[in-house]
């Protein structure tokens, strides 16, 4: 695999091939994932549920993110690594650029944030700086507590314009990248065809531009809680490479993810 810059990902939007993104946290990892052709690193937030064994995103710092970015650097040679940013470290132009500019120094090609319209100044101030934003919209679990629990976004008509709205606002604004997370199928297709910047959906269907899994949710390892739209690829292939080549491979021919494990 060639090296992945966000003129990749773009290029791959424009001609139908699919991305395919995991989370990662270590050194280790990283260097399977991005052997076996992962396109995008994600070092997410997921790391408090799954790492720290929180039942939020909540707690994690803008340190652990750039801790375990260098981790993931130091092993991905040619994958694009995204870092979050997380809850709270993004509330004015000038703390998300200090912020920001942390995880790039850590080796990060693009900082992840949640949200819609009120990101917009932020994002400018970022592009302008040098820093690629990647937007997320539907279920921004940083906000799990103003949603009420971890529950599926747009299913109303208002909402879903809102959406609609607020994804065209984050590629004018400068996003780069645009997870959508637990939205309809057909909701993420609009979506994906309103913008020019490509989606990478997680639980929204397979008519986004790509998709992403926590690692340990594909691994089937996850303490507790799988959500609906995973797939346990290790049980289906009994290694950890395979795994990850069966993923790819699923996400690039749109067999993954399938109808039930997508929402409507």
């Amino acid at each position: 695999m060639a090296k992945i810059t966000t003129s990749t990902l773009l290029k791959m939007k424009q001609n139908g091939e699919k991305i395919a993104a995991l989370t990662a946290y270590d050194a280790s990892f990283a260097q399977l994932f991005d052997a076996q052709g992962v396109h995008v690193l994600l070092i997410g937030d997921s790391m408090g549920m799954v790492l720290h064994g929180a039942d939020s995103t909540l707690s994690v710092t803008n340190e652990q993110i750039a801790y375990h970015t260098r981790c993931v650097r130091a092993g991905a040679a040619n994958s694009l690594v995204i870092a979050d940013m997380p809850f709270m470290t993004y509330y004015s132009a000038d703390k998300t650029l200090e912020n920001a500019h942390e995880l790039m120094a850590a080796g990060a090609n693009m900082i992840k944030m949640e949200g819609g319209d009120w990101l917009y100044d932020s994002i400018t101030k970022l592009t302008q700086n040098g820093i690629p934003v990647c937007g997320h919209l539907g279920l921004t679990p940083q906000s799990v507590n103003v949603f009420g629990g971890f529950k599926v976004q747009g299913r109303d008509d208002l909402k879903a314009l809102e959406m609609i709205e607020h994804a065209k606002g984050l590629e004018a604004a400068g996003a780069q990248l645009l997870v959508l997370e637990c939205v309809p199928t057909d909701l993420a297709k609009a979506i994906t065809d309103a913008i020019s910047i490509p989606t990478i959906g997680i639980g929204a269907g397979n008519q986004t531009d790509g998709q992403i899994l926590v690692m340990h949710d594909m691994f089937g390892i996850s303490s507790g809680y799988i959500p609906k739209f995973s797939k346990n690829y290790i049980a289906l292939t009994g290694n950890m490479r395979e795994a990850v080549d069966l993923y790819v491979s699923e996400v690039q021919s749109g067999e993954f993810p399938d109808e039930s494990r997508s929402f409507n």
